[in-house]
């Protein structure tokens, strides 16, 4: 394997010196992948294991229901606003300072909002340690990619994906046994344990970068249409003046953004990441997984709730979902390397419009235990999706672009999928009313329908 005057192997692969670790082998790529899995895990509690504490969060503060829906309307917001941020500087300064700040971020932020005595400083907890953990979804794909390669890389990807899916899954159910345990405090504080990873992250990031400046005009414009994409996209659920501020956003964003592009081209969005084809199509494309799975994620407590099941209870059904995820990134790297990530992306949205129909189908099944078994076994689907889809982008993704702007390519690819989760978690909020909870299941199968031929045109990478 020949070594460019970059340091970098094959102008991909980090050396010892720039990434300040020995060269990667498969042992230590899985072991990475698992542990990273875990903390990306844990910022992905913010939202899964929260929403268990809403109510009781709402009583104890004296706020009502639909004003505690900020509490994971904020952190979502800000976690996909500043993924990209985050992916960009990377490039700029090294995957090591970045994440190890985002963590420290994210655990300041948890702190705060466990602690808050009223609910504006919880919110504002809350902002913060979206910010932070943005850092974690971008850039522990980024290390990994930057530190492996080949079968060594699918295999991590696929086994970050499997274990942070896992804790998706076991969210509700984590969230609902802390809050018996104590209050809803100890939920807010769960991400503080990523601490505890520091050391790993400082020993496995890379820590220097390509080097320049970093252009905060950029990240400003890109940020900002973020944001109204988001709320855009949350307004069905979050009522009509989000709708117009997002839109406002969006519609003065994009031309301003494309025009900072033409004139920066190697600025905060470098041209060829705005221009890929496969890219974008891989992105977009891996956005209906997570559509999905939030959408079922909502959809299947919310039904069996319905039936009388308790919050304890719901999530113990999810559990055989987390199992059967983390069974599956243990296959996923074989898979990515024998049929090439846009087969594997596109198997991935297969599988999640079957998990939406099985799902639906338990919605409008009346005898209650076989409701429970197609609903849990939408789940199970949907974790599988989720465990082949992710990896499949991260590889697409970052093999579009040169190594030296893979941060912002992953950075744009992982706001898309964030959209996609924040999509179908809305749908099922703001459309459930007109459509029911089946109708919406429904609904949300039909991208993954489309993402699944139109991604099979993408040449095999």
């Amino acid at each position: 394997m020949a070594v460019s005057g970059t340091g970098r192997l094959d102008g991909d692969v980090l050396t010892r010196e720039s990434a300040g670790a020995p060269p990667s082998r498969d042992g230590g790529a899985a072991r990475a992948g698992l542990l990273l899995g875990v903390l990306y895990g844990l910022a992905g509690s913010g939202a899964s294991a929260a929403a268990v504490a809403l109510p009781a969060l709402g009583v104890d503060l004296d706020v009502a229901g639909t004003t505690t829906a900020w509490v994971l309307s904020g952190y979502v917001l800000t976690l996909a606003v500043t993924t990209a941020v985050h992916g960009r500087l990377a490039d700029v300064v090294g995957v090591r300072a970045p994440v190890v700040a985002g963590v420290v971020i994210m655990a300041v932020g948890s702190a705060v909002s466990a602690l808050a005595s009223s609910f504006p400083l919880l919110l504002a907890g809350r902002v913060v340690q979206g910010v932070g953990a943005a850092a974690i979804p971008v850039l522990a794909t980024a290390l990994l990619s930057a530190r492996y390669e080949g079968a060594a890389r699918a295999g991590a990807l696929g086994r970050l994906a499997g274990v942070a899916g896992a804790f998706g899954a076991l969210g509700p159910f984590l969230g609902g046994a802390l809050a018996l345990a104590g209050t809803w405090r100890l939920t807010m504080a769960l991400p503080v344990l990523g601490l505890l990873f520091l050391p790993l992250l400082w020993r496995l990031a890379p820590r220097t970068g390509s080097g320049g400046t970093f252009d905060g005009l950029g990240a400003v414009l890109v940020a900002s249409t973020a944001a109204g994409l988001v709320l855009l996209v949350q307004s069905p659920s979050a009522g009509p003046v989000v709708a117009v501020v997002g839109a406002v956003l969006l519609l003065l964003g994009v031309p301003l953004v494309l025009r900072h592009v033409r004139r920066r081209p190697d600025g905060f969005l470098p041209r060829p990441v705005a221009t890929s084809r496969v890219l974008i199509t891989s992105a977009v494309a891996a956005a209906a997984v997570p559509l999905t799975w939030f959408g079922t994620l909502v959809a299947v407590p919310a039904v069996l709730a319905q039936r009388g099941w308790s919050p304890l209870a719901i999530g113990a059904l999810l559990v055989p979902s987390a199992v059967v995820g983390l069974l599956a990134a243990r296959v996923v790297g074989r898979v990515l390397t024998r049929l090439g990530a846009p087969r594997t992306l596109a198997t991935a949205a297969a599988l999640s419009a079957v998990s939406s129909l099985v799902a639906a189908l338990g919605v409008v099944v009346p005898n209650h235990v076989v409701a429970a078994v197609l609903l849990g076994a939408g789940v199970c689907v949907v974790a599988v999706a989720f465990a082949f889809g992710q990896p499949a982008m991260i590889a697409a993704a970052g093999n579009a672009v040169a190594p030296e702007q893979r941060g912002a390519a992953l950075g744009v690819a992982t706001l898309v999928f964030l959209v996609g989760g924040g999509t179908g978690s809305a749908v099922m909020g703001g459309l459930q009313g007109l459509l029911g909870l089946g109708g919406c299941l429904l609904l949300i199968a039909a991208p993954s329908v489309v993402a699944a031929l139109v991604v099979l045109r993408l040449p095999r990478s």
